[in-house]
């Protein structure tokens, strides 16, 4: 895929949600961080969020984490996006917790998909440095995942985590991911010939996320399925309304100038379609499983595309799409 130019990328920097996010926190050489708090804003009798900060390559980073009261059944980095905090991503991560699942997001520069952190996290979480709250364990699997530039850090953590032998490496998760340089040996490098799923749910083509440039990537992959694009919520007479967004990911933990960078407002049941297909991917990344229901054997052979995913791009009214694979 072709690298897209810097002018085109400072553009989209621009207008990518959301540009004034005042509460990021800023990260201290050396320093202790915060204590460990409660995060803002979460409630589920599922397990608990804990805001605390994390050593990365030598700097104190805040971040969240979300550790279900059940054994965690894997580990899934879910990473902010550009200018975005981890805040944002609330609901989402929780709807990952509640399937047993362990949730890490660092408040981070995303910019260009920060690839120096990138590796300074993969090599953490290979080394054992990477110490969950609570004295849990860390999960042996792992799975990268991000929204919009932060989907490319994840890229770039889950192609550290591969050159490194990393065993524990499951696969990726991306949410309307926003390709930066490197993004498609990233991924080459996560899939491994196609012996590791690359997923993504994303939006309509738009300046935030640069036309899905990373579309690309994807398609250039051996995998035989790569995800789902949303289209629109639903049809009235025919009609269709409820455009899929950039920020349906963070959907109700967005907000106007986030959504207003984007041009667009997440609605419920695109938020809810992308909420529940991630739960099912990321459990099934985490371990290894195949929920039949949301995968399809072969992308380009749409009869062998489970049921949820068939309800969703099949018929003459299609509220989502398969993203394309060679």
């Amino acid at each position: 895929m072709r690298t897209p130019k810097r002018w085109t990328l400072r553009l989209a920097a621009a207008v990518v949600p959301a540009l004034a996010w005042v509460g990021l926190p800023t990260a201290t050489a050396g320093g202790s961080g915060p204590a460990t708090v409660p995060c803002g804003g979460f409630n589920s009798p599922r397990g608990v969020c804990l805001n605390t900060s994390l050593a990365v390559g030598g700097t104190s980073y805040n971040v969240d984490w979300y550790l279900p009261h059940a054994p965690a059944r894997g580990l899934v980095l879910v990473q902010h996006g550009f200018t975005r905090g981890c805040g944002n991503l609330r609901n989402t991560s929780r709807s990952l917790m509640e399937q047993d699942l362990m949730v890490l997001c660092l408040n981070a520069s995303m910019a260009g998909g920060n690839p120096a952190l990138a590796i300074a996290l993969a090599d953490a979480l290979a080394g054992g440095s990477v110490v969950p709250p609570q004295g849990r364990p860390l999960p042996g699997g792992i799975v990268v995942g991000g929204h919009s530039a932060g989907g490319h850090f994840a890229s770039a953590v889950g192609a550290r985590l591969a050159a490194l032998g990393a065993p524990a490496l499951r696969g990726a998760l991306l949410f309307d991911p926003v390709a930066d340089a490197g993004f498609t040996d990233n991924l080459a490098a996560i899939s491994g010939g196609g012996a590791r799923p690359v997923l993504a749910v994303s939006a309509r083509p738009a300046l935030a996320n640069l036309s899905n440039n990373a579309f690309g990537a994807l398609r250039s992959l051996p995998n035989p399925f790569v995800g789902l694009q949303l289209t629109w919520s639903g049809y009235v007479f025919g009609v269709p309304y409820g455009s899929s967004c950039h920020t349906d990911v963070e959907g109700e933990n967005g907000d106007f100038v986030g959504n207003l960078a984007s041009g667009c407002t997440p609605t419920s049941t695109n938020v809810a379609r992308l909420r529940e297909f991630a739960a099912v991917w990321a459990a099934d990344l985490a371990t290894g499983a195949r929920t039949a229901a949301y995968w399809c054997t072969d992308a380009r052979v749409p009869s062998s595309c489970g049921s949820r995913v068939a309800a969703l791009t099949g018929g003459s009214r299609p509220t989502a799409a398969l993203i394309p694979v060679n």
